[in-house]
């Protein structure tokens, strides 16, 4: 039986899908038989589809920050995760009432700084070390950021930043995999997108005339950067798909430590044929997703 706490930090930019990712893995949890709470660190979440047994509202609101403190969206959201940072004991409280075994999902806000040059999340995050919580850091970007060659390379970089900022064991997923090429055919093979091989490659894609000579070169030096720590992969996702759930849900698994029993893994490998209709379960393969996904899979891209 499992008696300490593990559990998902969800990070990423805003509109990459961390709500509605904890909300299906949420689901597919508790299928497989976790007991599992969802802890909403969000003050600008509205309307979503779960019901948190935690939620930073109780605490703080962003709205009335916004109206007290005389500040924008942005800078009130990074107020309230300063001010959660400095009232950790509510959150500490709120987490020790949960009972032993609970998995815990965190949905966080999507601010990029609060990731890369404010310290309130990283902050938070050290704290929640020194409890009994064994968290993985999930770092969410949409995929449609593939098929621009300077945006990928600089979620390359957020990513590596993101990686170095919080320090968790952390998973890099590419979100919404089915709408990949929503704006535009990729010009690699998804599978390079998903290993970052080669990202200098890229740079071929930007256009050779003196307008974008200095933004080729700063694309050159963060290309550079990424390749010298060469940390950053991503593991291709959609809600959509039950098999790339389970696909994360292991990688997560690995990554914090997580152990289940024997019930749990009767009801993994019962999900995993219904979801695989019996095939091997092979994350790290994109054919799938090149077949259900992307139009030009006939062309053999």
């Amino acid at each position: 039986m499992v008696l300490a706490r593990f559990g998902q930090i969800v990070i990423g930019p805003p509109g990459s899908g961390k709500t509605t990712y904890v909300t299906h893995m949420a689901d597919l949890l508790r299928g497989l038989g976790r007991k599992v709470a969802i802890v909403n660190l969000d003050p600008a979440n509205e309307n979503v589809e779960y019901n948190a047994e935690i939620d930073v509202a109780s605490l703080v609101q962003l709205q009335e920050v916004m109206e007290t403190m005389k500040l924008g969206p942005n800078g009130a959201l990074v107020y309230c995760m300063e001010f959660l940072r400095e009232n950790f004991s509510w959150l500490e409280d709120r987490l020790n009432e949960l009972a032993k075994g609970t998995y815990v999902l965190m949905d966080c806000p999507g601010q990029v700084e609060l990731y890369t040059t404010n310290n309130a999340v990283r902050d938070v995050v050290a704290r929640l070390g020194k409890l009994d919580l064994r968290l993985a850091a999930v770092h969410l970007v949409d995929s449609h950021y593939c098929s621009d060659p300077g945006k990928f390379i600089s979620v390359c970089l957020t990513s590596l930043t993101t990686m170095m900022q919080i320090e968790l064991p952390h998973i890099n997923l590419l979100s919404k995999v089915d709408l990949v090429e929503k704006y535009g055919k990729l010009q690699f093979n998804l599978d390079y997108y998903t290993e970052v091989l080669d990202l200098e490659y890229l740079l071929d894609c930007f256009p050779e005339d003196n307008f974008t000579k200095k933004y080729r070169a700063l694309n050159k030096a963060m290309t550079d950067l990424v390749t010298d720590y060469s940390l950053v992969n991503f593991i291709p996702v959609t809600v959509k798909s039950k098999e790339r759930m389970l696909a994360v849900s292991q990688q997560v698994d690995k990554a914090n430590g997580y152990v289940f029993g024997s019930g749990e893994e009767r009801n993994l490998r019962n999900m995993m044929g219904s979801a695989l209709g019996g095939a091997d379960f092979e994350w790290a393969k994109t054919g799938d997703l090149r077949t259900d996904y992307m139009g030009d899979a006939a062309e053999g891209r």
